[in-house]
């Protein structure tokens, strides 16, 4: 019947929450957000480039990557400072779909994500992600960040190798095959550009004394974030000194001083069967980096917090529209977002405003991106997997329990290894197997204290449940038929305790009843709490068992305790 049919699930309402940050808008908090947002377009420049030549793409479609999905996942999202654009979670798994599929699978996996991204936020699925255990994420994320810094040997080194491989063997002997071939001019660059990036901010300290015409200046100066420097300098060095390194020019030509074209990539559903995988990887990695990231924000704000379905529903928009313009996955990124924050952002409106920093630059100034070092941005992305790892969490581990330390480093070395697909699905399993393991664990099945049972009619018998009775912890009751002692009439199984019951906990009470009765023995339940009882009572064992034989107490046990009157 129709009528019978369960509701649908409540659909999640789209709004965005610019709208809300829009109210009361004043001209100081547009200053700010448009301060702020030219700060972060700075800061994502080199980053978006870099991103993407560490990804096996073109720096452009990194640029259109932060230009576009940046302006929509603020435009649309659900948070109030959140910054979208490539990520470096996403090397690895760029690169690695790039490899095995070509690049126009890539755009296809990156669009079917978006569509699961916005139907996840739709359906209201985007409090599952923060289900997502913590040695997990700590564990792909620091995984992710050793292949990150892996990646960026080859352009630090200069060395002359083929293209790289997706593998991580594959890449240490690759590496180590070709390190006769290091170029000590890029090796300086590299050094360099990390140790700008390294120590740039912290060179300046502020004078408390009345700050001189140079003072300013080098307060000015230490405000430019630290990649600008390091790209400046040794772009400069490299064209002063004629270094004889790799550059953007030398290797892709340049970036094109233009919009992005729209164009569609080819398509088939054979192709579709094929990127189901990458697709999901897509998916869930971006809805974990931006959910975190989000978490972040909010924990750096006195704003409203984010809502994780309408960031889910924009980054699925995003993600979604980008590789008709040739870019590549998005999410919402830590660095970018910190710096917004820490730059006075508080709406929307400092997101978009990086975006459009991002197009001026792209349309003004991209022929000058050419003598870019390479080397030099393997230094920022150094820095960067450096930031992106929580290495403590390796010391740390001694702290923590055995499941923990597994789940870590199980994932954390099948990240490396294989892949995060494969490291994300045994570090969920493993999760699901040591909670089951730490749930049976909390069930208990004892007798009373013998103070306690000496108190008792004679033939009759007393056990406490404690915990959940569920498919883990049956054994318990299964062993409970070996306890029952010669003479015994009555067992009584005091419920009071027990939280909650599955169908194989049921099952299992059904088998322990049929064992006993076949010996004369009738079993009472007493302080059945309402979910236990409401399974017994759906699933008809409360009439199987006999419903006087379910009582308010163990003394109302004890008082109509008698031998079951007809054996089963």
């Amino acid at each position: 019947m129709i009528d019978s049919m369960p509701p649908l699930p409540k659909l999640h309402r789209f709004r965005p929450r610019l709208l809300d940050a829009l109210q009361g808008y004043d001209r100081p908090r547009a200053l700010a957000d448009i301060g702020a947002g030219i700060t972060v377009g700075v800061v994502a420049l080199p980053l978006a480039m870099a991103f993407a030549i560490a990804s096996g793409v073109k720096p452009e479609q990194g640029l259109f990557t932060a230009i576009i999905a940046g302006l929509l996942i603020s435009a649309l999202g659900g948070s109030n400072v959140q910054i979208g654009g490539p990520a470096g979670a996403f090397i690895v798994i760029v690169y690695g779909i790039v490899e095995r599929y070509g690049l126009a699978n890539l755009l296809i996996s990156t669009a079917m994500a978006g569509v699961l991204l916005f139907l996840m936020g739709l359906f209201r699925l985007g409090v599952l992600v923060r289900y997502v255990p913590l040695p997990i994420v700590i564990g792909f994320t620091n995984g992710i960040a050793v292949l990150i810094a892996l990646s960026q040997v080859k352009d630090l080194l200069g060395l002359e190798t083929p293209k790289m491989p997706a593998d991580f063997f594959a890449q240490i002997h690759m590496l180590a095959t070709h390190a006769d071939t290091t170029r000590l001019a890029a090796l300086g660059i590299g050094l360099l550009s990390l140790a700008l990036v390294v120590f740039w901010p912290k060179t300046y300290a502020m004078p408390t004394a009345p700050a001189t015409g140079w003072q300013k200046a080098r307060r000015a100066a230490a405000h430019v974030p630290g990649t600008v420097i390091a790209l400046v300098v040794t772009t400069l060095l490299v064209l002063l000194l004629h270094l004889p390194v790799e550059t953007i020019g030398s290797r892709f030509g340049g970036i094109p001083q233009t919009l992005p074209s729209f164009e569609l990539p080819e398509f088939s559903w054979a192709t579709v069967k094929l990127l189901l995988f990458p697709t999901l990887t897509i998916a869930l990695l971006g809805a974990i980096e931006s959910l975190l990231c989000a978490r972040v924000a909010d924990n750096m704000t006195e704003l409203p917090r984010h809502d994780p379905n309408q960031e889910l529903m924009a980054q699925g928009v995003a993600n979604f529209v980008v590789p008709f313009f040739g870019g590549i996955p998005a999410t919402g990124t830590i660095a970018r977002t910190v710096t917004n924050v820490r730059a006075g952002g508080t709406s929307p409106i400092a997101g978009m405003v990086h975006a459009l920093t991002l197009l001026l630059v792209v349309l003004l100034a991209a022929p000058l991106a050419m003598h870019i070092p390479l080397a030099a941005l393997a230094g920022i992305l150094l820095f960067v997997a450096w930031n992106m790892g929580e290495w403590r969490e390796f010391s740390r581990l001694r702290k923590f329990s055995l499941h923990y330390r597994v789940i870590l480093l199980g994932t954390f070395f099948l990240t490396v290894i294989f892949d995060l697909t494969v490291a994300v699905e045994v570090g969920l399993l493993l999760a699901c197997v040591f909670f089951i393991i730490r749930m049976s664990g909390l069930f208990r099945v004892q007798p009373l204290a013998a103070e306690q049972a000496a108190a008792l009619p004679p033939g009759l018998q007393v056990f406490e449940m404690f915990g959940p009775l569920f498919f883990g912890a049956v054994g318990k009751v299964e062993a409970l038929q070996h306890q029952v002692q010669p003479g015994s009439h009555t067992l009584v199984l005091d419920m009071h305790r027990l939280i909650s019951l599955d169908t194989s906990g049921l099952d299992a009470l059904e088998q322990l009843l049929r064992v006993l009765r076949r010996r004369q023995v009738r079993l009472m339940l007493a302080r059945v709490n309402e979910q236990p009882l409401s399974l017994m009572h759906r699933a008809g064992f409360d009439l199987h068992l006999g419903t006087e034989n379910i009582v308010p107490s163990v003394a109302a046990a004890c008082a109509g305790a008698s031998p079951p009157s007809v054996p089963s």
